[in-house]
Parts: C-alpha cells; sequence; structure tokens
C-alpha cells in the first residue's frame, strides 16, 4: 500500500497544474458524493426499522417492508407533483379573488354540486367519510371542484387543464421510470446471482461479513441475516435435488393435479367477476331508485379480494413448487384476481354510464351521473378507504385473537394452527392493490395519492406490530432479491391497466372539471400547442414524429448491442485472468 500511494503520488506531481487542479477536484467531489450517500442513508425513512425486520425475520420479509418504503415516497411524489402545479394554484386563485376565468357550457356541462338540505345527523358525516359524498364532494378532493378554464396572473395566464393533464401524464411517467430503475437493480443482481451457485456460496461465506461492524446488536442482526440467507439456499438446494429425482409417475401425478387445481382456480375467478358485475349492476339501479349511496360493489370486491388468497394460498400448497415459486405464482394468481376485479368494476361502471345518444342527448346518464368523472373518483376513493379498514380489522380482530388462543388455549384445533406465518403473496398483493387504485383513481379524486401515502404509512406500522407480536420466521424461507424484482414487474403490470381508463377518459368530453369546455380532454394539447411560438411548436412536433421515435428505438438498441459486447470482452478477461 505505501508503494501504491508513493506511485501515485508521483503521477500526480508529473501532471500539468490544469490536470492536477482536475483531478483535485475529481477526488473532492467522488468525496462529496460519499458523504452526501452517507448522510441521505442515515435519512432513509424507517432505517432503524427495516435493519431490525431483516435481523429478525430474514431479506424475505425485509423485501415487503422496502417495497412498501419505496411506495410511501412515490406517493408521496405524486401529491407534491398535483398538489404544486394544480390544487395550489387554484386555490391560492380563488381565496385571493384573483382573475378566474370559469369554464362554461351548455346543459350537459353543468355540474351543480349536491348539498343536503336542513340538519345533518352525525352518522350521515361518518357515511360521507367512507364514500366521498356529501360535504366532500364539495371539497378539492375530486375532479368536479376544478371547474376552472384559467387564472390571470399580471404577467401570463395559467391554464388549469393543461396543467391537469400534465400532472398526470408526468406521474404516470416517474412512476414508470421509478419502477423501472428499480427493476434494473434487482435484476442485474438476479443474473449475477444465477451465474453460479457455488460462487453465493463463497461470497456468503467468505464475503458477506461487515468488517466495520462494531456494535453487538448490529453483529447479532447481521449474523441472523445471513443465517437466513444460508437457509434459503440449502432450502433452494433441497428442492433442486428433489425435482431431479421424481420418476415418470410422480411427474405424471404432479402435472395432473396442476392441472386440475387450476381448472379449478379458472372456476373461482370467473364466479368472482360475476358476482362483481351483478353487484355493480345492482347498486346503480338501487342508487338510481333511491338515492342513496350503495357500498355492495366494494364489499363484493373487498370479500372476494380477502377470500380468494386463502383458497389460492391452500391450492398452492398441493402443487408442490419451490417457495420462491410458489410465491410468485400465488402472488401473479391473486394480483390476476384483484386487477381484474377493478377492471369488471369500471367496465360495469362504464356500461351504465355511457348511453346511446338518442336516449342520452349528452351521451351519458346526465340524470344520474351529473359528474361522472367524480362518480368514479367516488369508487376509488371507498375502495381505498375499505382496502385500509380491512388491513385494520384483520390485525384487530383475526390475528391478534389468534395469537391469543395459541398462547393459552390447549386444544388440538388450535395447536394445529399454530402460530401464524407471515403470507408475503397476500400483504405485497394488498399494497400494489392499494397503489392501482391510486393511479387510476388521482386523474377523478387529485388528493389520492395523499390518502394512500396516509395510509401506506400506517400500514407500515401495523404490519410492524403484527409481524413481531403475531407472526414466526417463515418454515420455508425465499430469497428476496428475486421476489423484489417479481414484486416491482407485477406493480408494472398493475401501472399498465391504471393507464388504461385513464387514456379513455381523455379520448371523451367531460361532464365537469376542467376539461368540460373542449371534445376531449386531450383536445387542450393541440391548442396550447398552437399557442407557442414557430421554432418552438416546429421542434415539439419533430419530438413527437415518428422518424425520431424510430431514431430513439435505433440509438437504444445499438446502446444494448454495445453494452453486450463489453460484457462479454469482461467476462472473457476475467476467465483468463483465473486461468493464469
Amino acid at each position: 500500500m505505501a508503494e501504491k500511494r508513493r506511485h501515485k503520488l508521483q503521477l500526480y506531481r508529473d501532471l500539468s497544474g490544469w490536470k492536477q487542479w482536475r483531478s483535485s477536484a475529481g477526488h473532492y467531489l467522488k468525496r462529496m458524493r460519499e458523504e452526501g450517500s452517507v448522510v441521505f442513508s442515515s435519512m432513509q425513512l424507517w432505517r432503524t426499522d427495516i435493519h431490525l425486520i431483516e435481523g429478525m425475520f430474514g431479506t424475505g420479509i425485509l423485501s415487503y417492508f422496502s417495497f412498501l418504503r419505496f411506495l410511501v415516497l412515490l406517493n408521496f411524489m405524486m401529491f407534491l407533483l398535483i398538489f404544486s402545479f394544480v390544487i395550489l394554484p387554484v386555490i391560492v386563485a380563488k381565496r385571493t379573488s384573483s382573475n378566474l376565468t370559469v369554464t362554461s357550457g351548455e346543459e350537459c356541462s353543468v355540474y351543480p354540486p349536491r348539498s343536503r338540505q336542513g340538519l345533518v345527523v352525525f352518522h350521515q358525516y361518518i357515511t360521507d367519510l367512507l364514500s366521498g359524498t356529501g360535504f366532500l364532494e364539495q371539497t378539492y378532493l375530486f375532479y368536479g371542484s376544478y371547474m376552472v378554464e384559467s387564472i390571470q396572473f399580471p404577467s401570463f395566464s395559467y391554464s388549469v387543464p393543461i396543467a391537469y393533464l400534465l400532472c398526470t401524464i408526468a406521474y404516470l411517467l416517474l412512476s414508470l421510470l421509478w419502477i423501472v430503475k428499480r427493476s434494473v437493480t434487482g435484476f442485474k443482481r438476479k443474473l449475477i446471482r444465477d451465474e453460479d451457485r457455488f460462487q453465493s456460496f463463497c461470497n456468503k461465506i467468505f464475503a458477506a461479513w461487515d468488517c466495520c461492524i462494531t456494535n453487538e446488536n448490529a453483529a447479532r442482526l447481521k449474523h441472523k441475516s445471513l443465517l437466513y440467507e444460508l437457509k434459503t439456499d440449502l432450502e433452494e438446494e433441497r428442492i433442486r435435488q428433489k425435482i431431479a429425482e421424481r420418476s415418470r409417475q410422480e411427474k405424471c401425478r404432479i402435472y395432473t393435479l396442476r392441472f386440475t387445481l387450476n381448472l379449478f382456480v379458472i372456476c373461482v375467478l370467473a364466479a368472482c367477476f360475476y358476482a362483481i358485475y351483478i353487484a355493480t349492476i345492482f347498486s346503480q339501479q338501487i342508487q338510481a331508485q333511491v338515492k342513496c349511496t350503495c357500498y355492495l360493489p366494494s364489499i363484493v370486491i373487498t370479500m372476494a379480494n380477502f377470500i380468494t388468497p386463502i383458497i389460492f394460498t391452500i391450492i398452492i400448497s398441493f402443487e408442490d413448487y419451490s417457495p420462491a415459486f410458489e410465491i410468485r405464482f400465488t402472488l401473479l394468481r391473486c394480483v390476476f384476481m384483484r386487477l381484474a376485479s377493478i377492471g369488471v368494476l369500471l367496465f360495469s361502471l362504464w356500461s351504465q354510464i355511457r348511453c346511446p345518444e338518442t336516449d342520452c342527448p349528452c351521451g351519458y346518464n346526465k340524470k344520474l351521473y351529473p359528474c361522472w368523472e367524480t362518480h368514479v373518483g367516488q369508487e376509488m376513493y371507498k375502495l381505498l378507504i375499505f382496502d385500509f379498514l380491512i388491513i385494520g380489522a384483520v390485525t384487530l380482530f383475526v390475528e391478534f385473537p389468534r395469537k391469543i388462543l395459541v398462547n393459552h388455549c390447549d386444544y388440538a384445533l388450535v395447536k394445529w394452527l399454530g402460530q401464524q406465518e407471515f403470507a408475503i403473496p397476500h400483504n405485497v398483493l394488498e399494497i400494489i392493490y392499494g397503489q392501482t387504485i391510486c393511479w387510476i383513481g388521482a386523474f377523478y379524486c387529485p388528493l389520492l395519492p395523499a390518502i394512500n401515502t396516509i395510509k401506506y404509512y400506517l400500514v407500515f406500522y401495523i404490519k410492524k406490530v403484527t409481524l413481531v407480536n403475531n407472526c414466526r420466521p417463515a418454515s420455508r424461507p425465499f430469497r428476496a432479491s428475486s421476489s423484489t424484482f417479481f414484486f416491482l414487474a407485477v406493480l408494472l403490470i398493475g401501472l399498465v391497466l391504471a393507464t388504461v381508463p385513464i387514456i379513455v377518459s381523455m379520448t371523451h368530453s367531460g361532464s365537469c372539471g376542467p376539461f368540460v369546455n373542449y371534445n376531449t380532454s386531450w383536445a387542450v394539447v393541440p391548442q396550447t400547442v398552437s399557442l407557442l411560438h414557430p421554432h418552438l411548436r416546429s421542434f415539439l412536433t419533430t419530438l413527437s414524429s415518428e422518424a425520431f421515435a424510430v431514431m430513439a428505438m435505433l440509438y437504444v438498441i445499438a446502446l444494448a448491442g454495445a453494452y453486450k459486447r463489453v460484457i462479454n470482452q469482461l467476462r472473457d478477461q476475467l476467465v483468463m485472468v483465473c486461468i493464469t
């Protein structure tokens, strides 16, 4: 090391003054980045809690709480984006009596917020809080309260419709880029780990310990974490050996059983979707006749989402998969159930909202849905609230009583049930389902990301308490890195699903809100572009052209090929070094 330092110092002295300054500045900036990363790491949300969970329950459970922290930060950034560019300008303009241009339209564009007359009983406020109706419908929580065309400032005019549309596109792109960035990191780790299993064992045994650990508690947590990792490796090796030793008769039996159970799963999914469709149609008819708030679709969806994961967890135990694949396959089944249930709900609502122009001059049921966007936002709001209530109720009325019974009852059935494990597929699915609802509902309910941030913040502590007090470590540990990548892939599916109804809304005229003066929500974009400077308009047209998209795609393909060649060269060099 001393010889290396002397050699480095000699090279530094041989440089010119400009190169010496550049080298010193580079070292200083590198040191600043390292110190900044250390400070940022120490300021991470729930850093101590997550390290404690990793030591007690392993990296598999850790992946869930890290995933939950990521969604809290994502929702908070979405809220800041919408609040800064849409909600805050409208609030400030209305409070300061600035020059506002309020949207005005024909009969189809009139949206009188419904207000209750006379004395309102207390329980009605609770109903409004759970459903988003009543006094909440007249707040900035929903789409219908943003019937503002523009805000006139002394030096410029602020267009609320273009800000609303661009914020929607921005939070979808932000979510996409953030998810892809985290997925790429997990995917690279998965590729490195899968390259050679022997290398994975060597890394854990000889290079996994952090020699900078001096605290006894931190050392104990690190020891437990490494122990769980080694248990995971041994469990995977046992499963591989078991699969390799199967006879042809055993394979035939397992494949037949899996085929039968998958047919049963399809029947369960079909029954749930049909029940959701019937419940939605029936609730809308009752609401039209009685003029009341109906929770039937939310209740049916919540019950289906609560029951089906239990059924799928029981079924998967008979199919004899590896622990990691078992989690991914169960999650895939459950996520299809939950995300498809949202799609069925939206389709059912849309079939009730839209009607032929001969029956509805406005193109939609104006009498029942004076602002159908707000109604969709209320349905998403109810789903989000009911999802949180179910999480709290299950923790309070199911998990805690089960722990008490296991500790104090000697009945055979109670002992057979035993202390519960932390079901990662079910818990991950809960937060992916809630995030998908948030992405869909944020267009119709701009404050939904803020509500979802608070919800996930509380869910973290609820899950931490139930994990530490009610759950035991998994009897079949699994690897965290591949599961984290799969969680993000499923979340990406939820983002794609959430984009579809938003795009459909952008291609239709608004019944209220900021786009009520436009034939479609997207029509505000070409109108705004036409008002720009000709050179800027030409630049934007070039960026949106097909030729530019093809050039960008070719550049990405060429860049990926170059990276692949470099990786292959580095692998060949590494092999040569190992041989010599």
